[in-house]
């Protein structure tokens, strides 16, 4: 990523609606929008329903209230599914509770027989709601919307809440400015979904935490919390890392706390040897 901050690089913010919940028992893509913007300027925008040629469940229908006749002469996903992401070429993906949305994106993807592109990077607007503003009692966009003071309802509908979620974006990169967090490395480790890039920056960060722990040296970080999103410089000893359900930490001996502590990796900004 090098030095690039937040505003200097393209972004997508994409939204599906689809048939039901789960992409593993066939439920499919039925509508998908992407607004790609750099900075506050939006660029362009991509927008198109997508028969996939299977029923909306009735649930599906009452919160999207797309119907059969509206996906009658769409096109199918391997005519939509491939402009998309050529449309994303280049630029950072970002949608609210990512792990939908991609979920939906990759069995697309792996129905035509391809795979998504192993640079693809893709941020988590709902986790970065969750960190910089832990106290809400709910996290539904449209909720987070009202707590950030922007007047909207969610739509349900893909452009209109790629659209809203651009809105709730920037406020949120506001409070990330707020704690000098600019850089889009940090941005991704923080919160980017699993993809091949997240993976491989964090396999560097336990690379670069063991070798300090084999060399009994001790570590200065720069931290964010997960539970209320506060930014401390910490001396560490490193003792271990460990994983706990797909997420590691370094354990380690705190100075600033006078204990022993353990880290999410994940929030861990900045990292320098002593």
């Amino acid at each position: 990523m090098g030095n690039r901050t937040i505003n200097e690089v393209d972004f997508v913010i994409f939204d599906t609606e689809t048939t039901g919940l789960d992409p593993a028992s066939g439920d499919r893509i039925i509508e998908i929008a992407g607004v790609r913007l750099k900075g506050e300027k939006q660029i362009d925008a991509f927008h198109s329903l997508v028969n996939p040629g299977r029923p909306i469940s009735e649930g599906a229908f009452s919160v999207n209230h797309i119907s059969q006749d509206m996906l009658r002469d769409a096109p199918p996903p391997s005519q939509i599914i491939p402009q998309f992401l050529e449309f994303c070429r280049e630029a950072f993906l970002a949608s609210y509770n990512a792990n939908f949305d991609l979920g939906f994106l990759n069995a697309e993807v792996k129905i035509l027989g391809k795979v998504l592109p192993p640079d693809l990077c893709v941020i988590d607007i709902l986790a970065m709601a969750r960190r910089l503003m832990p106290n809400l009692s709910r996290y539904a966009l449209w909720s987070v919307a009202g707590a950030l003071g922007i007047e909207s309802t969610q739509e349900h509908r893909a452009l209109e809440d790629a659209l809203l979620t651009i809105r709730v974006f920037e406020k949120l990169k506001g409070l990330l400015n707020s704690k000098r967090i600019e850089d889009m490395d940090s941005v991704l480790r923080l919160f980017s979904v699993s993809t091949d890039v997240a993976k491989r920056m964090i396999s560097q960060r336990i690379a670069e935490i063991q070798e300090a722990i084999n060399l009994k040296v001790k570590l200065k970080i720069r931290y964010m919390s997960r539970t209320d999103g506060e930014i401390t410089t910490r001396l560490i000893e490193p003792l271990e890392i460990k994983e706990e359900r797909g997420r590691f930490y370094l354990v380690g001996w705190c100075h600033l706390r006078e204990d022993k502590r353990t880290f999410n990796l994940e929030g861990i900004l900045h990292l320098e040897v002593v």
